[in-house]
């Protein structure tokens, strides 16, 4: 495909997903730590909830999260966390939140455990997406008025979570898959334990929970960081391939108030 040749100087003219192409990585996870910040502060001053759905990968912008939090001492009494996504056990279970792997534990040692507790937000109103209760994201989201902000990256797959391709589904079908329990592709199971594991893919959980499409797109603003060297193909073809549920990270298209941070790395043109 010719999108795969473009160049970093060109990368991002007439893409069909806004690009914004900054240099390191420390960039990307910067502005993703003030994109929540900002939001956060904008709900706080509108006496507000806030909702935002969070990643666990990129984790990068975390540590910068959390000292601007401690910092300007920023509540986050009226905000809430809903986690897009955590590995299970082969019985559909969430897996220990001590395995290294789990996001549920990442959470709770680099985030919650990090912020002063006087500025934390109540234990409920950090939400992950429970395999014995899936429909209870959208319930909260209903009840709360929408998302704000969703944070997050692109799989290997295109990915958005762990909403994997479906090339059977049209794109307005993908579009409106709610939160649920699924296999994770082999491909995305490769990545995660090459990076993750060493390697170790008979170690590698092979079933999840995730948000679904409908919870990612229904939200007002959707921001992603790509960072990573195979993110040179991904990034383009999510902003000026074919809109297809076989690349779910090309439905960006469609919303109002979507935009990918691009590190030097993932600008570079794919071959």
């Amino acid at each position: 495909m010719e999108y795969y040749h473009i160049d970093a100087e060109h990368l991002g003219e007439d893409a069909l997903v806004p690009l914004s192409v900054l240099g390191s990585s420390g960039e990307i996870f910067y502005e993703l730590a003030l994109e929540m910040i900002r939001q956060i502060r904008a709900g706080n001053e509108a006496g507000r909830d806030t909702v935002i759905i969070c990643p666990v990968g990129p984790v990068g912008h975390y540590p910068i999260f959390v000292r601007l939090v401690n910092e300007e001492r920023l509540s986050l009494k009226r905000c809430w966390f809903i986690n897009m996504d955590e590995y299970l056990t082969d019985e559909d279970a969430w897996i220990d939140a001590d395995d290294g792997l789990s996001f549920r534990g990442f959470m709770q040692r680099e985030v919650y455990g990090k912020i002063d507790p006087a500025l934390l937000m109540p234990e409920e109103q950090r939400i992950f997406p429970d395999p014995a209760a899936p429909e209870r994201v959208g319930e909260v989201i209903e009840r709360l008025g929408g998302v704000d902000l969703v944070i997050g990256g692109i799989g290997i797959t295109g990915h958005l979570a762990f909403n994997e391709p479906d090339a059977a589904l049209t794109p307005d079908q993908f579009a409106d898959l709610p939160c649920r329990v699924l296999d994770i592709h082999p491909e995305t199971l490769a990545t995660n334990g090459a990076a993750d594991l060493g390697g170790a893919l008979e170690d590698m959980p092979r079933r999840c929970v995730t948000v679904g499409m409908r919870e990612i797109l229904g939200a007002r603003r959707i921001r992603l960081g790509v960072f990573r060297d195979w993110h040179r193909a991904a990034v383009r073809r999510a902003a000026y391939g074919e809109v297809t549920s076989a690349f779910p990270a090309t439905l960006l298209q469609r919303h109002a108030d979507a935009l990918i941070y691009v590190n030097d790395v993932a600008a570079r043109r794919a071959y």
